[in-house]
């Protein structure tokens, strides 16, 4: 298999990069779809991937990215993102020589990929999103509020600790597959890039004060939409309200598993994510995935954060 490659680029000053799994081109053999490019949650990098190198590198390009404010990239100015994190997207496709992408985003990254499919249709193959935190309520507010004072305090461990049991779902009640061994490795994750990356605790704040604009719905851009089926971040039903804004778009639940599917079903969830990338419909039913249709576009938008 080739090497990966890393590249660094950069939007208004601002120092970012991606990296590339190449498809193996040996023998004449072509890529079965798009290069594919992984936006992840505010502080998922570029090397946070494996399962999706494995499910995707025979098929495609696998291109995930430390975008402005996330791992070893330069921190974001001061004022609104989006738009520059949109350029940033845009300056990888570029780069690339790529005519469209397949991209997925997830959590915190849906509102980077989303835009990115409104604001340059024409550069989008497919678009699947999973995990969209399109409402956010008053408890997990709270929730982040204390968690961002622990920051402040330097109470790194208790921060980790609290922002980690936020985006699960702790209901034993509600069975949520690896549930343990998901939330020591949030909890981990959050005090590995608190120590190491300088910049970290700023995305982290801006990740929680940004609010991501998931109005205005999408055409003629292939979407699929996935939940945890006890997502507590967002509920399903919301994240079914948000997926009706895209045209034809696919929707369904993941079983057993709450906002952090990619980590509790990250091999079902390459696997699904795969299967649309290179034109496979999604499964109505499986062991682990229901509800699957397809939605017409709906007039209204869901409501936003409150």
């Amino acid at each position: 298999m080739p090497e990966e490659i890393i590249r660094t680029l950069s939007a208004d000053g601002v120092r970012y990069g991606y990296r590339v799994l190449p498809y193996d081109r040996s023998g004449g053999a072509a890529p079965r779809t798009e290069p594919t490019l992984i936006l992840g949650g505010a502080l998922q990098g570029m090397f946070g991937w494996p399962q999706m190198d494995d499910h995707l590198g025979p098929a495609t390009d696998v291109v995930t990215a430390d975008l402005p404010g996330m791992g070893g990239a330069d921190p974001l100015p001061p004022g609104p993102s989006a738009d520059l994190l949109r350029r940033a997207v845009l300056g990888i496709a570029d780069d690339l020589g790529a005519p469209r992408l397949n991209v997925f985003g997830f959590s915190y990254g849906t509102a980077i990929a989303f835009g990115f499919a409104q604001h340059h249709p024409e550069r989008v193959a497919r678009l699947a999103l999973g995990g969209v935190p399109v409402h956010i309520d008053a408890a997990q507010v709270a929730c982040w509020e204390r968690a961002r004072r622990q920051l402040a305090a330097g109470d790194r461990e208790g921060f980790a600790a609290t922002a980690a049991d936020a985006l699960m779902c702790l209901d034993p009640e509600r069975p949520v597959h690896r549930r343990e061994l998901a939330r020591r490795y949030v909890r981990r994750s959050f005090l590995h890039a608190l120590t190491h990356s300088p910049h970290a605790a700023d995305s982290l704040h801006r990740a929680l004060a940004d609010r991501p604009d998931f109005t205005g719905g999408l055409t003629g851009v292939p979407a699929l939409v996935f939940a945890g089926e006890h997502d507590t971040v967002t509920s399903p039903a919301r994240q079914r309200e948000f997926a009706a804004t895209i045209e034809g778009s696919r929707f369904l639940t993941i079983g057993e598993s709450d906002h952090w599917v990619v980590l509790e079903r990250a091999e079902e969830v390459a696997s699904l994510v795969t299967g649309f990338f290179t034109g496979r419909e999604p499964a109505a039913a499986t062991a682990w995935a229901t509800g699957a249709v397809v939605l017409p576009r709906q007039a209204t938008a869901p409501a936003g954060r409150t």
